[in-house]
């Protein structure tokens, strides 16, 4: 006995549900390498306090490492802090969007599912900005 094939309507539903669960994916491992890179950078800003104002500093550019200031790499790295907290903060109202659309999927397939019929839903307009 073989079950019946599923409506092109569920399949597309199904489509969408995984690609929004591709995205969340996606966002959930950025904010993870920008919490890593927020606490490299919380680090080196602490080794920079402890050294002293006319010890020699370097960066890093690349493969070389290259002769610069306490105060400029202090002023770069709280720069760097700051870009990774303000793409935190975007991404997590990303996030939260992802969520409350997956949630809205879910329910939208069970719904249909429990329907069973075989025509599909009317169409609703597909705008996640809204």
């Amino acid at each position: 006995m073989s079950s019946p094939q599923m409506p092109p309507w569920l399949q597309e539903q199904i489509m969408k549900l995984q690609q929004s669960q591709q995205s969340l994916q996606s966002v959930m491992t950025q904010k993870q390498h920008l919490e890593m890179e927020k606490a490299e950078t919380a680090k080196a800003l602490d080794e920079l306090k402890k050294v002293a104002d006319g010890d020699a500093v370097f960066k890093q550019a690349g493969t070389v490492l290259i002769k610069s200031t306490k105060q400029e790499l202090i002023d770069d790295l709280k720069e760097r802090a700051e870009m990774a907290k303000t793409r935190v903060t975007v991404l997590d109202k990303q996030e939260t969007r992802l969520k409350e659309s997956l949630k809205e999927q879910e329910t939208k397939i069970t719904e249909m599912m429990k329907g069973g019929s075989a025509n599909p839903p009317p169409p609703t307009e597909d705008n996640p900005r809204k």
